[in-house]
């Protein structure tokens, strides 16, 4: 039989580009093309040749596409007000009319008000009073509590720690600042400034997580590199709209945050129903789970008395071993004040993917966002499935906020009917299915309201370390890490709680206490957003 190949009707190319190996071999390629872009970029870097910039813009929020006005609306915060009504004066100074006259009337004075500042030196000689006692003994006046025998004042020790950690200036111009400024202070002067007693904060910082885990409906955790002592680290921030607490540390594993979550003043492990769900759940094989029937309530008080019960019992498998540490961390935790329903916003990492775990939708739609499209066809598919994507989130706003009227059952429909779709696009279909699996975490919102639908206080929560690490470097001291954990946790904090940095510092060096502790406002706060 001669087969007759002018009846063969030839693909087009649009039909051609859509064929599912031709869109498998089309992802592949690009994928190869970015692969060499990315390392050519980093051939750039390494030669110091400038760098692309990536600029994209957001997505999450549409413009409201309604009528047209013409009436020009003001920006937010220029409505007029009375700028120098609450300045204090300092000093008043009169300035008498040009070629005024004895026989003009004085009508009064029109103030001109000029804000200025004052930077000098202030040098305090204290004069200690020494006496002897009728029985010989000297007996020498005390210092005042704040200067605790440091030659440097609070003001200026103020100064250090604001521009240090809060405005980002590194030491060496910090030391050549003060140098200009008229200060004598030596760079193993100003280094004790920045690390040593400041164990009053510390100790603040440390309570902000405590009561943060124990009120918080909610936290939100992101990580970033913490590169330490020339060896490559990370930092964990946990955090939400009431505070944050960032912690450096070799690792960023889960046992890591479960660490975290206990909170540094306990170190036992437990054995208790919380403990052996959590096994159960990361399918702990059965022949170790039946070692702990009988077992619940079992307390061990530290890591190494832990290690001896899973070494006695015959547990040496590594998953076995890191399932059943989480496990008894797990235990410990809810054992130690935590809210037991918290849940955890993160971006999908999977160290952070413990007790109620919700997702991040920004981060989701970046699985859409980054599909290859090759043909107009696909470009189309993609907008429809980004425009979809984001219906439902607008959707989801509005059931936060009024979750008694909305009907949650449609709105697990509508993620359902978007996302196991299948386009024929091979790129947008497997992008879609990655989203599709989690969809637990994505709707946990329509369970828990009160949870945001994205990462955002994390992600720029980070980004303050971030800024820092760029800027100074990596750390090189232990208690150099330690510091700046803590004053980068407790200047968010500060911030969102209205209160000063500048203020709160003064308070806490000169031991005033008028400031009210920062974990007392956390729990003054939810109260206060619980109603």
């Amino acid at each position: 039989m001669i087969f007759d190949h002018s009846k063969i009707k030839p693909l087009s190319t649009n039909d051609l580009l859509e064929t599912p190996l031709v869109q498998y071999l089309l992802e592949v390629c690009q994928k190869q093309s970015e692969k060499i872009e990315e390392l050519e970029a980093e051939i750039k870097q390494l030669k110091g040749h400038p760098q692309k910039p990536i600029i994209r813009p957001s997505k999450i929020e549409l413009p409201f596409k309604g009528p047209t006005s013409k009436k020009v609306e003001k920006r937010a915060g220029s409505e007029k007000r009375q700028k120098t009504r609450d300045l204090i004066i300092s000093k008043d100074e009169i300035i008498e009319a040009e070629g005024a006259g004895r026989d003009w009337v004085f009508k009064g004075y029109q103030d001109y008000i000029v804000q200025d500042i004052k930077i000098e030196n202030y040098n305090v000689r204290y004069r200690l009073k020494r006496y002897v006692t009728p029985e010989g003994k000297y007996v020498t006046a005390s210092l005042p509590k704040e200067i605790e025998g440091c030659h440097f004042g609070a003001s200026l020790r103020r100064f250090i720690l604001y521009q240090y950690y809060h405005c980002h200036v590194t030491q060496p111009i910090l030391l050549e600042q003060l140098g200009e400024m008229g200060i004598d202070i030596s760079s193993g002067g100003l280094s004790h400034i920045l690390l040593e007693n400041n164990e009053v904060f510390h100790q603040e910082k440390e309570a902000l997580l405590v009561k943060g885990l124990e009120v918080s409906d909610f936290i939100q955790s992101d990580d970033t590199g913490a590169r330490h002592n020339g060896k490559n680290g990370y930092c964990t921030v946990i955090c939400n709209d009431l505070f944050t607490y960032f912690k450096s540390g070799e690792s960023k594993s889960r046992i890591n945050f479960l660490e975290l979550l206990r909170t540094p003043q306990y170190k036992d492990y437990q054995i208790n129903p919380y403990a052996l769900g959590y096994m159960a759940q990361q399918n702990l094989p059965a022949k170790y789970q039946q070692l702990f029937e009988g077992m619940s309530g079992e307390v061990y008080p530290d890591k190494a008395s832990f290690e001896k019960f899973l070494t006695r019992s015959g547990i040496m498998a590594g998953y076995a071993v890191r399932t059943i540490t989480e496990g008894g961390l797990i235990g410990s935790i809810m054992e130690h004040g935590i809210n037991k329903e918290l849940a955890i916003i993160s971006d999908d990492a999977g160290q952070f993917n413990v007790l109620a775990h919700g997702l991040c939708w920004v981060h989701a739609e970046r699985n859409i966002q980054k599909t290859n499209c090759f043909t107009p066809g696909q470009e189309a598919l993609l907008e429809a499935k980004l425009e979809s994507f984001w219906e439902l989130y607008r959707a989801l706003k509005h059931y936060k906020k009024n979750a008694a009227q909305i009907n949650k059952e449609e709105l697990s429909n509508q993620f359902d009917i978007i996302f196991s779709e299948r386009t024929g696009f091979f790129g947008l279909d497997q992008n879609l299915e990655k989203i599709e699996k989690n969809k637990k975490e994505l709707l946990l919102v329509l369970d828990r309201p009160e949870i945001p639908l994205h990462n955002n206080t994390s992600e720029r929560d980070i980004r303050e370390y971030v800024k820092k690490r760029k800027i100074s470097g990596s750390t090189r001291s232990d208690e150099g890490q330690r510091c700046r954990d803590t004053f980068t946790s407790l200047k968010k904090t500060c911030r969102k709680n209205g209160i000063s940095f500048w203020d709160y510092i003064e308070d806490r060096i000169k031991m005033i206490m008028k400031i009210q502790p920062l974990p007392e406002l956390i729990v003054l706060a939810q109260k206060i957003n619980t109603g």
